[in-house]
């Protein structure tokens, strides 16, 4: 090919190359130019529909909160919307639960808490058509604030907790927007289990609800739970307090594990190590040397087991009692019976809306107790399950299933499902325990059961410090390691006892509910650390 050849070729490409250039600029150009004539349309239209919306002053999303000014509006709570609230324009905030456009209206249902209303959004007078699209278009649990009135309905609104009134918004704003794809949809997480395999529709996993915890905790059946569980820790603390009890605060990091064996976390001390408290008990029963007579602790207890079920915790809030006594340990068996009929009686009259609430999704049977509370021997447990066919020795400790068993046969005898068994066996229980001193083989200890689930272990401590090393002794326990607790009683120690009790499992057993995972606020068990 010649010189000329070549550069002839060349100059046809370079014609070739501007040419497609200039088509994709001209292409360009035109997209460019119908991209803005399709925006100018657009804001022609907003501005159109912004000059025809009357209502655009009444809706919209609010400026972050920061405290930018003290607004003279008091605020209606969604539990306090009744028909005696009819014909009143009120604000509220709550979150959106659920919303459904239905031509030229919106039906929202606002939530706080365990409580639920029924709010209406129309196009007319007070609403503009872009009004209730912004409504309409509103993401799930976001928390708004409506200027409402106040409208007795003709039928209840079943799917409501305020069934006799709903909503009719004039104004809507948001105040936090929720992002629209939700970890868990509320309203699986609330449906009864077997009615979402009959009908095929979702229900939540214990590990999903406890791995976005603070979703699960909006929902009516755990706003319920906990605030029952708070109505369990305020009427422990009054009713004792009533009683002349003093409430006490004890360590939980220690220099010698409270109750001896492997079941301690160990945590490094600065170039030493200690342990998480597995019982306040030493400090309970110190107290009581120090001449307190009454106390009692609310506060975390640790322990390292590594059991998988569905009721331990390696972290349980402790509801713990240690008082002195006169001549009988029965006495401190009275008191404490007497403080959880005092609790039972409490939530049976105050927290009827939660129990309802709570059995919606997990029905089950009214709890049942007696007063005074039924206490059994030992034996006399032994001797019911041996009649029902189970083969046991006369000392031999309860298992789980054996428990379940003698609760089901408490209840079908004496209808109670609150119970003391008393006298175990000495060999079962730990070195501090008090002997029978009618039987050695025998112990003046008893535990509490709520629905065939041991609730409370306790017993009259012995608080001799002869006594109390000979016991030790006969466990094989190293004296040096208790040194401290067996000095605490050589000063004169009056006769005492006490227990502890799991607060998360009263709440489970009381309410009927299967694991204590569900009412434990952020669970901690062996596979379990976040969040």
């Amino acid at each position: 090919m010649t010189k000329e050849n070549v550069q002839g070729a060349g100059e046809d490409e370079q014609q070739a190359q501007s040419k497609k250039a200039l088509k994709k600029q001209q292409k360009e150009a035109e997209k460019a130019a119908k991209k803005a004539e399709k925006q100018a349309k657009l804001a022609a239209e907003q501005q159109e529909a912004d000059e025809d919306d009357f209502a655009k002053d009444r809706y919209g999303i609010s400026p972050m909160v920061q405290s930018q000014q003290k607004l003279d509006r008091a605020l209606v709570r969604v539990q306090d919307l009744t028909p005696e609230k009819a014909e009143q324009q009120i604000w509220v905030r709550a979150r959106i639960h659920t919303s459904r456009a239905k031509g030229k209206q919106c039906f929202l249902v606002l939530r706080h808490q365990q409580f639920t209303v029924q709010a209406l959004l129309a196009v007319g007078d007070r609403a503009s058509k872009q009004m209730v699209k912004f409504a309409a278009n509103l993401t799930k649990e976001s928390i708004i604030d409506v200027e409402a009135v106040v409208k007795k309905v003709e039928q209840k609104i079943e799917s409501c907790s305020q069934q006799d009134v709903e909503l009719h918004v004039e104004r809507i704003f948001v105040i936090s927007q929720s992002e629209a794809r939700l970890p868990l949809q509320l309203e699986d997480a609330v449906r009864p289990e077997g009615e979402g395999d009959e009908e095929g529709r979702a229900t939540v996993n214990q590990d999903t609800r406890l791995d976005n915890r603070v979703i699960d905790l909006r929902t009516t059946t755990s706003q319920a739970i906990f605030r029952l569980q708070s109505g369990v820790c305020q009427l422990f603390r009054d009713t004792l307090i009533n009683k002349g009890f003093v409430e006490i605060q004890t360590p939980k990091i220690i220099s010698a594990a409270s109750e001896g064996g492997a079941n301690v976390f160990t945590v490094s001390y600065f170039k030493t190590s200690a342990y998480l408290a597995q019982s306040p008990q030493l400090y309970k029963q110190m107290c009581i040397c120090a001449d307190f007579d009454k106390v009692f602790c609310v506060g975390p207890v640790f322990r390292a087991e590594d059991s998988n079920t569905h009721r331990h915790l390696t972290e349980f809030v402790g509801l713990d009692i240690e008082m002195a006594f006169n001549y009988h340990y029965h006495e401190v068996i009275d008191s404490i019976t007497d403080t959880m009929v005092q609790i039972f009686k409490g939530l049976r009259d105050r927290f009827q809306t939660e129990i309802q609430t709570v059995n919606k999704q997990y029905p089950s049977e009214p709890f049942k107790f007696l007063e005074p509370t039924l206490r059994l021997e030992y034996k006399e447990a032994v001797a019911m399950l041996k009649a029902a066919g189970v083969e046991m020795g006369d000392e031999e400790d309860l298992s789980t299933p054996n428990e379940k068993l003698l609760g089901r046969l408490v209840k079908e005898k004496y209808d109670t499902d609150f119970y003391v068994l008393d006298k175990y066996p000495l060999a079962v229980r730990p070195f501090y325990t008090m002997p029978d001193p009618n039987n050695t083989k025998y112990s003046n200890s008893y535990d509490m059961f709520m629905r065939g689930e041991e609730i409370l272990s306790g017993a009259q401590r012995v608080h001799d410090a002869q006594l109390l090393t000979e016991r030790a002794m006969h466990h094989g326990i190293d004296l040096e390691k208790i040194k401290a607790y067996i000095d605490s009683f050589r000063y004169g120690a009056p006769p005492h006892a006490g227990g502890g009790i799991g607060l998360e499992r009263v709440t489970m057993l009381y309410l009927g509910l299967h694991n204590v995972r569900q009412t434990s606020m952020f669970p901690r068990d062996p596979k379990r650390l976040t969040p």
